[in-house]
């Protein structure tokens, strides 16, 4: 648990990962080391197909990996089962995707409360936690509306209500932009910095969206399956401003 002391809410160290064997096998990972620290959003960066989404797959626990060390908040995933790594995902991770993922047919408030239920809690309380955190997120008043109903921006803010309901302490972006325009794209990022970027979390952003660089920390850049450098707030931004 020393890492918790000096702030390092997840530490990857020469994790690799192969697909497939023999002649058919493609390394997505070769060796990638990567410190996050609470209070944190990271932004993962590089070109497709250089092992971001593999990578943050492994840091949740939804993938395997072959060889290296990765820590969460001091577990060490290479040494948890199948079902203590579920077990401990349902409580601490939350996702945020491009595509919103909510359930057609259940609303709004419904969709908000699925990571409760999924962790035990009854169907009244958990609607009464996914409707306060929905006044947070500003669209409480469609909380009896269903996804159809809702502009990209609308289902976004659910979908971010969804990943923070269950108060997790990593929350994971995949792409949560890109679906966005740059109006939406920057109100989205402006809600996550206000109620997902705490002493006591961190946030980790894979995205090829420049145009929401300047809300990172820090910004790691990948390619061709390892971690190439790591920019402090404003460096890598610089680039393309």
């Amino acid at each position: 648990m020393a890492e918790l002391a000096n702030g390092i809410a997840i530490k990857a160290h020469g994790v690799t990962k192969t697909f497939g064997t023999g002649d058919s096998a493609v390394p997505a990972l070769k060796g990638v080391d990567l410190e996050v620290n609470f209070g944190e959003m990271m932004m993962i960066v590089g070109p497709s197909g250089c092992g971001k989404t593999t990578f943050l797959s492994v840091l949740c626990g939804t993938l395997g990996f072959d060889a290296g060390e990765v820590e969460v908040f001091g577990h060490n995933l290479r040494e948890m089962r199948t079902a203590e790594i579920t077990a401990f995902r349902g409580k601490n991770v939350g996702f945020i995707f491009q595509q919103f993922n909510l359930i057609p047919t259940w609303n709004v408030e419904e969709n908000v409360s699925i990571p409760l239920l999924l962790n035990g809690a009854a169907r009244g309380p958990a609607e009464k936690a996914a409707g306060e955190l929905l006044d947070a997120v500003g669209i409480g008043n469609k909380r009896r509306a269903y996804p159809r109903d809702l502009s990209g921006g609308q289902q976004q803010r659910v979908a971010i209500a969804r990943a923070l309901v269950h108060e997790p302490r990593l929350i994971i972006c995949d792409e949560p932009t890109a679906a966005l325009d740059a109006a939406s794209g920057h109100k989205v990022l402006e809600l996550l910095k206000s109620t997902a970027v705490k002493a006591d979390r961190c946030v980790i952003v894979v995205t090829h969206d420049s145009r929401i660089f300047s809300f990172a920390d820090r910004i790691a850049e990948m390619e061709d399956g390892q971690m190439k450098s790591v920019h402090g707030r404003g460096e890598y931004h610089a680039q393309y401003v």
